[in-house]
């Protein structure tokens, strides 16, 4: 079928062949024709992208033809861009009609100037609903001789809290008016309006009510919530070409995100309520433009985005109401394109997935997030594509030639593509040099996920639960060494931001050991420990010290034991003496070079310049009044000595 036999008048043909429209879309094959009808409500049910403005703008245009200085057609959509958008459109359809003049009516601008604009004539209007009341309460504009209302994405209309606005915009609109309704989903409030203000409407739904577009790929990625960030990165890099939405639930985890992005050199912006109209407008031109490869958005921010060619949209969290996932996915895959849809979830979110399945007909595919590896081999693909499609700029390098060629002389070919590509790339591979596997089983709870902490790097999820003190008063209720394991001392701590699953891929990248040989973990404020084979102490301590964790340097040592002690300070061995060493039960000493002896019962002191402690809770006898020192050999001592170090 082509528009010419949907029956639209000459100057609208026009305009479309000037468009370059080839055919009509599924939804403007079924709506056209029976909105030219002149008495004729509407419901119309497609998701974003389908062709939904112009089903309703081209019939639209068509039937405007005499009075153009009268408000013949009413169109309300939920935002400001939206709003822009459907306008900009009808300018085109009408393109070939001069007579008729199209207004739009919006929040964050002087209301002045489109008062004037109304009175100097609008055949079209279309409006923001808060802004539209306003202008009817001033008798700015008469609605009474409107023919035509259409509600473009109603759904999202009363989600943002407009149906009264909805009700009182109607009610100052003629009982004879026509009202098409357009919607991607058709929740009963949306129902009612269709029930309460249109008569024996036509129903057309592309697919079953609420079904998604069929053009995207749905995809969800199991993460636990602290690495919900780091994998979102990961999906970014494993895409170079991505032109895209990231949705967060919250302005202020907007803000993070994109500031986060835009730090470590993503090109990322975000939107949110909190930003100025004249913000909104600039970061939205430049999306548009493409200068921005990524836009960070609440759910009420990015409504009405009408953006062509966006190839995903990620969920950095999924909304709390379903229906508006239909509305996120929705701004990809446009006209017939293809697009992604990608979800983040932890291990508790699973139930919502398939509440998703279930509300848009269609199944998610659950995926790996992309190792390190994988991703590496993605950005070196990129990089040496871009460097063969560069344009050369003969003249312009001429004379820098010579000079170039005999700084490389003295290397090959191959040597010289190695040093150019490293140039580029040796920050991208060390980054990831460090990163470990960000996927979790799915279908597990987080608490769950200690089962398997040999092959993970997080080993001890639930807040604080194996936290110490400094002072080593308490430890962990885990497996006791067997004898085949050495535990290390580690000089960073949580105040360092160091983490089990970050210190995990500090010794396993700098050891090339695997995480099985890495045994329980440990992480204190201020220091930590862990335990591994007994066969890979030279290679721990030779590889691990002087390894860097987030700009911090990393000390690692045997922690010895004497006496039969075990290092797990007051929760120790008790068949120990109560006096210095790790198995001293209340002893709170870290046993053999890392003794505690002295007073509970001094004032707490640390002497900075000494690097030592004094005072009290050192753990020994406690009659004693014995100050305690940290220091040289890492030894508490009850005397002053010339070899402590700071610590």
């Amino acid at each position: 079928m082509t528009f010419k036999e949907l029956g639209l008048r000459v100057e609208v043909l026009q305009s479309i062949e000037a468009m370059g429209f080839a055919e009509p879309t599924p939804i403007q094959q079924s709506a056209i024709p029976h909105l030219l009808q002149l008495e004729s409500d509407f419901v119309g049910l497609a998701q974003t992208g389908t062709g939904k403005t112009a089903a309703f703008g081209l019939p639209l245009i068509h039937k405007v033809t005499d009075r153009p200085t009268e408000t013949q057609g009413l169109v309300i959509a939920p935002t400001r861009e939206l709003c822009l958008q459907i306008s900009k459109d009808l300018e085109a359809f009408a393109q070939f009609d001069r007579q008729i003049k199209v207004v739009a009516v919006y929040g964050g601008t002087d209301i002045r100037r489109q008062m004037s604009d109304i009175k100097r004539g609008a055949t079209i209007v279309v409006a923001t609903p808060g802004r539209l009341v306003d202008l009817i309460n001033r008798r700015a504009i008469n609605l009474q001789t409107v023919e035509t209302v259409v509600l473009d994405e109603a759904d999202e209309m009363l989600n943002m809290g407009f149906k009264e606005d909805i009700d009182a915009i109607l009610d100052a609109t003629p009982d004879t008016k026509n009202v098409w309704l357009f919607s991607a989903t058709m929740p009963k409030e949306v129902a009612a309006i269709a029930k309460n203000y249109m008569t024996d409407p036509l129903e057309v739904a592309m697919g079953h009510k609420n079904q998604s577009n069929e053009n995207i790929e749905h995809i969800y990625y199991t993460v636990k919530e602290r690495d919900r960030y780091d994998a979102l990165k990961r999906l970014i890099d494993a895409s170079p070409d991505i032109f895209g939405l990231v949705f967060c639930r919250t302005r202020n985890e907007t803000a993070t995100v994109a500031e986060k992005l835009a730090k470590e050199g993503y090109s990322a912006e975000p939107l949110h309520g909190d930003l100025s109209q004249a913000m909104r407008d600039r970061v939205m031109d430049r999306f548009r433009e493409r200068s921005i490869q990524l836009l960070v958005a609440t759910d009420v921010a990015a409504r009405g985005i009408d953006v062509d060619n966006i190839t995903h949209v990620i969920n950095y969290n999924l909304p709390d109401d379903i229906e508006n996932y239909t509305h996120r996915s929705g701004r990809t895959a446009r006209a017939g394109r293809q697009g992604k849809s990608l979800v983040l979830i932890n291990t508790r979110e699973n139930y919502k997935i398939k509440a998703i399945e279930r509300q848009i007909r269609t199944t998610f595919t659950a995926a790996l997030i992309p190792e390190a590896s994988e991703i590496c081999g993605i950005q070196l693909n990129k990089l040496i594509s871009k460097v063969k499609e560069i344009e050369v700029k003969e003249n312009d390098i001429a004379p820098f030639l010579p000079a170039i060629m005999a700084d490389f002389e003295e290397l090959s070919k191959e040597e010289v593509i190695k040093k150019f590509i490293s140039a580029e790339f040796n920050r991208f591979i060390e980054y990831y040099d460090r990163a470990g596997d960000l996927n979790v089983t799915s279908g597990r709870g987080e608490r769950g996920e200690r089962g398997d902490r040999k092959e993970r790097g997080d080993r001890f999820d639930r807040k604080d639960r194996f936290e110490r003190s400094d002072r080593g008063e308490r430890g962990d209720r885990g497996p006791r060494d067997n004898g085949n394991r050495t535990r290390f001392f580690v000089s960073l701590g949580k105040r360092d931001g160091l983490n089990p699953g970050g210190l995990l891929r500090v010794i396993c990248d700098s050891t090339g050991l695997k995480s099985a040989s890495i045994g329980r973990i440990d992480v204190m404020p201020n220091f930590s420990f862990f335990e591994a084979d007994k066969g890979d102490e030279s290679a721990i301590l030779s590889k691990v010290n002087g390894a860097d964790y987030e700009g911090h340097q990393v000390s690692v040592e045997i922690t010895q034991k004497k006496d039969g002690g075990s290092d797990r300070g007051r929760s120790g061995d008790r068949g120990g003496e109560r006096k210095g060493g790790f198995g001293g039960g209340k002893s709170g000493g870290f046993g053999g070079d890392r003794k505690f002896s002295g007073s509970r019962d001094g004032g707490r002191d640390r002497d900075r310049k000494s690097g030592g402690f004094s005072g009290s809770k050192s753990s020994g006898r406690r009659e004693g009044g014995k100050d305690r020192a940290f220091g040289g050999s890492r030894r508490f001592s009850d005397k002053p000595s010339s070899t402590i170090k700071n610590y």
